[in-house]
């Protein structure tokens, strides 16, 4: 299937295009820098074919999620969300130069930063449960790698409140090497342990290279055998000897087909990798997990009223959209900045200040007349 062309980035106020990122169903993300505070950021934008009631819907949706849950280390940051002045709404959000399903193509992750990233993912998702949202398509590309090398989770794009998962049902992540069977089957959308195998499959695939139940030979299959691999194939250990036999045995338990004999809970298979930690004798990863009173307040509302779409307050004929779109070209403010010391609006301001002094002699002398 040929990959959609990206579209054309939108003029942002106080952003200047760099280029494109990539490009995804939805979507397109491209690399912006901000003018104040300067720094790069990764801009997704809906496309035109996509803006429809239920996109829109779920774009603010993701965007909302990411507000509430940000605050978090492993959770990749937004900073701003918006409709650019051509109707396509965006989020600015941190920029990540890699992921690990790109570092995975090349080298297999090693035991210690793979057991980090898993405590750190759990302890993430787990704070995302406690908080009424399941994110829905855990997988490598959805682990980036910030400018300081940690690892965070992005794209909750699907990601739904539980508290709503009967209004969602029709929204359904089924990237297959990591979705549970029971998601395969059709059976639930999603469930806290359907996204304890998706993380368990996740990390299968960074220690031994591929997903769980693909052949290990690389050998590429169609979409009617993955999922019957994964309905009924048998669990295959990853081929490792460094793992230690905790952490085989916690990606074993992740990976279970029932349901009911995984990890109760992101925060048990935390736990459970950071005694994995200890017997390797590598330092245990910090389990960062919001405090109950944080999560109940980021918790969406029953009461809450429901959101009605944003609309651009910028008229694409306007003149503040032809500023910006003069604001984006670095150029332009190169030029703007000579004119001004050519005699600009910084060279009026003597001119305005002696009219201005010159007014307030004329008042004072009047002034003086009338009491003598």
């Amino acid at each position: 299937m040929p990959r959609r062309t990206t579209a054309a980035p939108p003029v942002l106020p106080g952003y200047s295009y760099i280029r494109p990122l990539g490009a995804g169903g939805f979507a397109d993300v491209f690399l912006y820098e901000q003018d104040m505070p300067r720094r790069v950021v990764a801009v997704k934008v809906l496309i035109d074919d996509a803006i429809n009631p239920k996109v829109l819907s779920a774009f603010t949706a993701e965007a909302d999620i990411l507000a509430r849950l940000s605050s978090h280390p492993s959770i990749v940051t937004i900073h701003q969300a918006s409709i650019s002045s051509d109707g396509r709404p965006y989020f600015v959000m941190e920029y990540c130069p890699d992921t690990l399903g790109t570092r995975m193509r090349v080298t297999q992750l090693g035991v210690e930063r793979a057991l980090d990233t898993g405590v750190r993912m759990a302890a993430a998702l787990e704070t995302a449960h406690r908080s009424g949202v399941l994110h829905r398509d855990i997988k490598p590309s959805n682990v980036l790698v910030t400018s300081l090398g940690s690892p965070v989770l992005a794209d909750f794009g699907i990601a739904s409140a539980v508290a709503l998962a009967d209004d969602a049902t029709e929204t359904i992540a089924l990237s297959l090497p990591w979705s549970a069977p029971e998601v395969v089957r059709g059976d639930v959308t999603g469930t806290v342990q359907s996204e304890v195998w998706s993380l368990g499959a996740t990390l299968y695939t960074l220690v031994a290279g591929r997903a769980p139940f693909e052949p290990p030979g690389g050998e590429r299959i169609g979409r009617r055998q993955h999922e019957d691999r994964i309905l009924k194939g048998r669990y295959v250990p990853t081929g490792r000897d460094d793992l230690g036999d905790r952490f085989a045995a916690a990606l074993e338990k992740s990976l279970a087909k029932d349901p009911a004999a995984r990890f109760g809970s992101m925060l048990a298979l935390a736990e459970e990798l950071r005694w994995a930690q200890y017997e390797l004798g590598l330092p245990p990863t910090a389990l960062e997990v919001a405090a109950p009173e944080w999560a109940s307040a980021a918790a969406p509302s029953d009461a809450s009223p429901a959101r009605t779409p944003v609309i651009s307050t910028v008229n694409s004929e306007s003149r503040r959209a032809a500023r910006a779109q003069h604001l984006a070209s670095s150029q332009r403010r190169r030029e703007m900045a000579q004119e001004d010391r050519a005699g600009g609006p910084s060279g009026r301001r003597p001119v305005l200040l002696g009219v201005g002094i010159g007014a307030a002699t004329v008042a004072l002398v009047a002034l003086l007349a009338a009491v003598l």
